[in-house]
């Protein structure tokens, strides 16, 4: 039987595990894993830094419950976590045990100490494509730009009659950056900026661990309680109960990170609505392009998924609430749209702008 576990698959990477052979040191024991991106991947979000690895070996010491790194000949390795995510223990939509709460505030805090200069990690952004510090609202007019041009525009040949039969336009953008040109300036530092569930990882002794740090960048730390938030789903009573321990933590490591959090958490919360709409519109479709067959029924359920999404966010896109029927309506005549593109191109299989995984980096 082979020790090696995987591939364990996630949407970004295929993950192995396994035990170090003869590991005896301390940095030797326990199963640690290796992670290869997948080929080909849809990327929705903005990146910050060059290497996760080189952004975690810089925050070692600095912030606790980052799994350690260590490396074998050329190939990087991170410790593997024995334990069960909080989704698997939590679902979303429960309320969360205050002892696993707690140590989320007091991560925020630990990130909260880390301020743009103060890290040595490789970035991909040039300092021109920086916001000012502390410019709140310029740091969110990038994210809706990178929306806009990288994951709207960017994806329009292969999916404009949809984005259109949903009501989706440039105009969507507008509203969007009406409130974000009236957020309050706040100091910026190091986001995880993905903060859910699945992670977080308990382990034995019911300590949190977090991974995935791909999408850490340097920016409003409000931005990063909005999705965190936005991804819990937790209970109203215990959402209000983390926001403000979180005030707490964050004004005690750095005055002025949550000036003007009352106007702006909701300003803020509205983008990551209307940044899941684009988002769940291409993957939907695209989940569509995995099957043998599309018969009416997935429509349907597919349809259902997305008006939900959709009606969450009219009110920031500035767009009607759609029914479940009409949202249908729009797949359907995607469908065929690509079917007939399918069949006028020749392939056999699904067509290049379909089936392709760009890379929105």
């Amino acid at each position: 039987m082979s020790a090696v576990e995987g591939p364990i698959r996630g949407y970004h990477h295929e993950t192995y595990v396994c035990p170090l052979p003869g590991g005896t040191g301390k940095g030797e024991r326990g199963r640690w894993k290796c992670r290869e991106p997948l080929p080909g991947l849809l990327w929705f979000d903005r990146r910050c830094f060059a290497s996760e690895e080189e952004l975690l070996g810089a925050l070692d010491g600095r912030i606790t419950g980052i799994p350690e790194l260590i490396r074998v000949g050329s190939t990087g390795l991170q410790r593997f976590i024995e334990g069960k995510t909080l989704g698997a223990l939590y679902t979303s939509g429960s309320e969360i045990p205050s002892s696993f709460t707690d140590q989320i505030v007091s991560l925020f805090g630990q990130l909260a100490r880390i301020g743009p200069d103060s890290l040595d990690a490789a970035r991909t952004c040039t300092p021109a494509d920086r916001p000012r510090e502390g410019d709140s609202a310029g740091f969110l007019e990038r994210l809706i730009l990178f929306t806009e041009e990288r994951v709207y525009r960017h994806n329009m040949p292969g999916f404009e009659v949809l984005f259109r039969g949903l009501g989706l336009d440039a105009v969507s953008f507008a509203p969007l950056r009406e409130r974000a040109s009236r957020l309050t300036d706040r100091p910026f530092c190091l986001l995880h900026a993905d903060l859910h569930r699945e992670n977080l990882v308990v382990d034995g002794e019911e300590r949190l661990w977090t991974i995935d740090w791909e999408l850490a960048m340097f920016g409003d730390p409000l931005y990063d309680l909005a999705t965190h938030l936005y991804l819990m789903r937790y209970p109203a009573d215990q959402e209000s109960r983390l926001i403000e321990q979180w005030c707490e933590a964050v004004e005690s490591v750095t005055p002025g990170s949550s000036a003007g959090w009352e106007a702006d958490l909701p300003r803020l919360l509205a983008y990551k609505r209307a940044q899941s709409v684009f988002t769940d519109v291409i993957r939907t479709a695209l989940s569509l392009t995995e099957e043998r067959t599309v018969d009416e029924g997935l429509l349907v359920q597919a349809g259902d998924r997305l008006q939900k999404v959709l009606s969450a966010a009219t009110e920031p896109l500035g767009i009607e609430a759609p029914t479940p029927e009409s949202v249908t309506a729009a797949l359907g005549r995607w469908w065929s749209y690509r079917q007939a593109h399918v069949y006028e191109s020749g392939t056999c299989g699904t067509s290049s702008w379909a089936a392709r995984r760009l890379s929105l980096r």
